[in-house]
């Protein structure tokens, strides 16, 4: 049965006010049953459909339905199939439908409300998505009349079009975040269709790296300041680079060899740490003692917002000036065309294990609020290290000697055929 167009509307005014809590109980509804059309008539039902404004009011417009040809239905059969057409509606079974289109919500509401909310990092990130990816593909359907399935084909489409699958993990949850700030603001009242969008397993793209213990000086000996300070920095304390360049003076404390993490910067923007967990205080090795000792300017010069590492005239370093003019060359010199502000705290989380650190503490150098994101994504396995610790257990649980007097006590391998 196909919907028709929509009938005039006929008299009542919209509701004002949210539709959930303040809405007055809906009368039964018997709807209107009428022929329509001379050469084949149909009987034809209609009836008032609750729906959200694109102001999230409450209103009311006109709906109907063809029930079937008169030639076929007498009246009194298409009365019947009326009321169990109306049925789920007079039970309450049916919310209001919004007349929103996505687009109106993301570019009136989600844009302007929410966004100003999380940091610019996140912002740029979701305003890049919206605008290639779910704006075109959405924009102009209501949001009423998006579903899971259309969710799920869109997503699948784009990993079959190479898109990454972080990308549409991303994609997934940003639809649902937009669903579900649609149902709080009273622009939805469906259940979350991006909520059941499942994904393929996980693969990874592309192999993860560490620096070995011998490229680390050879490094070093190939950068210059304050390059090589912000590389040791990142090795010794884990720190990500909008930590290293959002650095103070003031945040840290050279003769009791710590520092605090209390701001970042990205992309010349100051803001606070990434997450809970990033607000930290970390131990300073001597060897960073020593080298911000070097670095440390005349104290009558230091004011609360002084930057550790600045241009001359004190402004924020640019982290991807440095990747590609020092980082990124001084990596191929080493044989590792990898390198990257990232492999710093990878190989930070790793090494940290071979040098006795628990995966706590290499938790809370990281600043991961999640154990689980140290240990799966960040700690890597170090094949020598791994070696010997097999060997150790080895020794652990058998006696050295017993296993080569064992073997020499076996028969040969013909014999042991015979």
């Amino acid at each position: 049965m196909a919907i028709l167009p929509l009938a005039e509307q006929q008299g009542e005014l919209a509701q004002t006010g949210g539709w959930q809590p303040e809405m007055a109980r809906r009368r039964y509804q018997k709807g209107s049953v009428r022929k329509r059309g001379k050469k084949n008539p149909v009987w034809e039902l209609q009836w008032w459909a609750d729906t959200i404004n694109p102001d999230g009011t409450l209103g009311r417009k006109r709906e109907s339905i063809i029930l079937g040809p008169v030639l076929e239905l007498n009246r009194k059969q298409a009365l019947k199939l009326a009321q169990e057409q109306l049925r789920p509606l007079n039970l309450g079974k049916i919310a209001p439908q919004s007349d929103v289109t996505f687009r109106e919500f993301v570019e009136r509401h989600f844009v302007p409300t929410f966004l100003p909310t999380v940091k610019p990092a996140t912002q740029r990130k979701y305003l890049s998505t919206l605008t290639i990816h779910l704006l075109p593909a959405f924009g102009a359907i209501r949001l009423c009349e998006i579903g899971t399935l259309d969710l799920q084909r869109f997503v699948l489409a784009k990993m079959q079009a190479g898109l990454g699958w972080e990308s549409c993990d991303l994609l997934r949850n940003l639809m649902s975040k937009v669903f579900k700030l649609a149902k709080t603001w009273n622009f939805y009242a469906g259940e979350n269709p991006a909520a059941d969008v499942t994904l393929p397993e996980k693969t990874p793209v592309r192999e993860k790296h560490v620096l070995e213990q011998a490229q680390i000086q050879p490094l070093l000996d190939r950068l210059r300041e304050p390059c090589r300070t912000m590389v040791l920095l990142g090795l010794l304390t884990g720190m990500r680079v909008g930590e290293i360049l959002g650095l103070r003076w003031l945040d840290v404390d050279l003769l009791a060899g710590q520092l605090r993490i209390r701001q970042t910067i990205y992309r010349g923007a100051v803001n606070t740490p990434k997450t809970k967990g990033s607000w930290r205080l970390l131990p300073l090795p001597r060897a960073v003692i020593r080298a911000l000792t070097l670095m440390r300017p005349d104290p009558a010069q230091l004011t609360e917002s002084t930057l550790v590492f600045s241009t001359q005239e004190g402004k924020p370093l640019s982290d991807t000036n440095l990747l590609h003019r020092h980082l990124k060359p001084a990596g191929q010199k080493i044989g590792a065309p990898w390198l990257g502000w990232h492999t710093l705290r990878r190989t930070h989380a790793t090494l940290l294990q071979v040098a006795g650190g628990t995966i706590k503490d290499a938790q809370a150098q990281l600043g991961h609020t999640k154990l689980s994101t140290t240990l799966e994504i960040y700690t890597l396995p170090v094949p020598n290290h791994q070696r010997e610790a097999v060997e150790n257990l080895a020794e652990m649980v058998t006696n050295s000697d017993e296993p080569e007097k064992r073997l020499e006590d076996l028969p040969s391998a013909t014999e042991q055929i015979q």
